[in-house]
């Protein structure tokens, strides 16, 4: 699981992103801050792997607070979610490596599909094993870039999301299943099962049905390029 610290001034919008993360598979809300003072706490007590952060909080600004986790003994990643559209506050986000930057308002398949963005990059970077410029280029910027550009894909499925789905069966030595793809990425078994679905349907892979000795014979995929 995904540990996620939310960070939020506002009690309100905090209840209604605690809500959210509880929707999406994979992630658990372990606490929540009002301030930076109160995240500084919280990070150091809780260990969280990422923060939903907001940038105008009571005491300090967001990313700034970032900096200062950054250089501690536990830095954890951070999704920003705020109103703040100034050029400079994007822009110093990228720099200090924010995994995503979400202006509110915003609904829950726009926070949902950046959280699985979130896990499929983190996935990644915990299986990749540098041999290559290729890797490098994976673990930077994903899949995308080192094998050029996606297909069109269907309303709801991110790019990102289905170029790891691509990396995990174009690696696998044996035809997989959903629920093999989705533990390979780090989604849902549902997810993972549309996006090679999709695959499938843009002739980049086959399926076949395996057959047990009960129940439904189990989909399994395979690449074919």
């Amino acid at each position: 699981m995904i540990r996620v610290l939310v960070v939020d001034d506002d009690f309100m919008v905090a209840r209604i992103h605690i809500g959210f993360v509880d929707r999406v598979d994979g992630f658990e809300v372990v606490g929540v801050a009002h301030s930076g003072a109160e995240a500084a706490e919280a990070v150091a007590r809780l260990r969280p792997d990422l923060l939903l952060l907001d940038l105008y909080l009571p005491d300090r600004f967001g990313l700034d607070l970032l900096a200062d986790l950054r250089s501690g003994p536990h830095p954890c990643d951070a999704i920003v979610i705020t109103a703040a559209k100034e050029g400079e506050a994007v822009r110093s986000a990228v720099r200090l490596g924010v995994a995503d930057y979400l202006l509110k308002p915003f609904g829950f398949p726009d926070l949902e599909e950046r959280l699985h963005r979130y896990a499929a990059q983190r996935h990644l970077l915990d299986r990749t094993e540098v041999r290559g410029q290729e890797d490098v280029d994976r673990a930077f910027v994903g899949p995308a870039r080192a094998q050029g550009p996606p297909a069109a894909l269907p309303k709801g499925m991110s790019a990102e999301t289905a170029r790891l789905v691509e990396d995990a069966l174009r690696g696998a030595d044996t035809a997989v299943s959903a629920t093999e793809a989705a533990e390979a990425v780090g989604l849902s078994r549902v997810s993972a099962r549309r996006y090679l679905e999709h695959l499938v349907t843009t002739g980049r892979a086959d399926v076949r049905l395996r057959y047990g000795t009960t129940g439904r014979p189990e989909r399994r995929y395979r690449w074919v390029g």
